[in-house]
C-alpha cells in the first residue's frame, strides 16, 4: 500500500522502506506509553522483566565489592535477536551515586531478553540502588 495519500512534496505510507537516513529538527525517541519501570527484588542478580521498547531499571541496593561486576537478565519481550539495547546509569533510587563509579553494558542478548552488567569501578564496595536507563533500537 505504497504513496497512498499526499502530503505535499511527498506521499505518506505506513512503512519507510529505502531511505538511507531519518533527520529531525526535534527530538526524536519513544513516547510515554512506550516507556516503563520495573525494580529488582532480592539481589543486584535477580532478572527483571519489562515489556517496554524503554525504561528504567531500579537495581537492588545490594553491596557490589570493589571492582566486580554483576549480571542480570532483562526479559523483554520486544527484544529481537537484531535488536541493539542501550544502557546508561541515570541516577540512584536515593540519593546520587557515587560519580564515576559505575559502567553498564550489554554483555549477551538473544531474543527475549538481554544480560546487562554493571561494574564497580572503585576500589571500594559499593552498596547503591542504581538506576539503569535502556532503550531498544529496533532491527529487522
Amino acid at each position: 500500500m505504497g504513496n497512498t495519500k499526499s502530503i505535499g512534496v511527498a506521499f505518506l505510507d505506513q512503512d519507510i522502506i529505502g531511505s538511507q537516513y531519518i533527520l529531525s529538527d526535534e527530538q526524536f525517541g519513544y513516547t510515554t506509553a512506550a516507556q516503563g519501570v520495573v525494580t529488582q527484588a532480592t539481589s543486584k542478580s535477580t532478572s527483571v522483566t519489562l515489556n517496554k521498547s524503554a525504561g528504567r531499571i531500579s537495581m537492588n541496593n545490594a553491596s557490589l565489592a570493589a571492582n566486580t561486576a554483576v549480571t542480570f537478565t532483562l526479559n523483554n519481550n520486544l527484544i529481537s535477536a537484531n535488536d541493539i539495547v542501550i544502557t546508561n546509569i541515570s541516577g540512584a533510587v536515593t540519593g546520587s551515586p557515587t560519580a564515576g563509579a559505575y559502567t553498564t553494558y550489554v554483555s549477551s542478548m538473544t531474543t527475549g531478553s538481554a544480560a546487562i552488567t554493571l561494574r564497580n569501578l572503585t576500589a571500594s564496595p559499593l552498596a547503591e540502588d542504581v538506576i539503569i536507563n535502556f532503550a531498544l533500537i529496533h532491527c529487522q
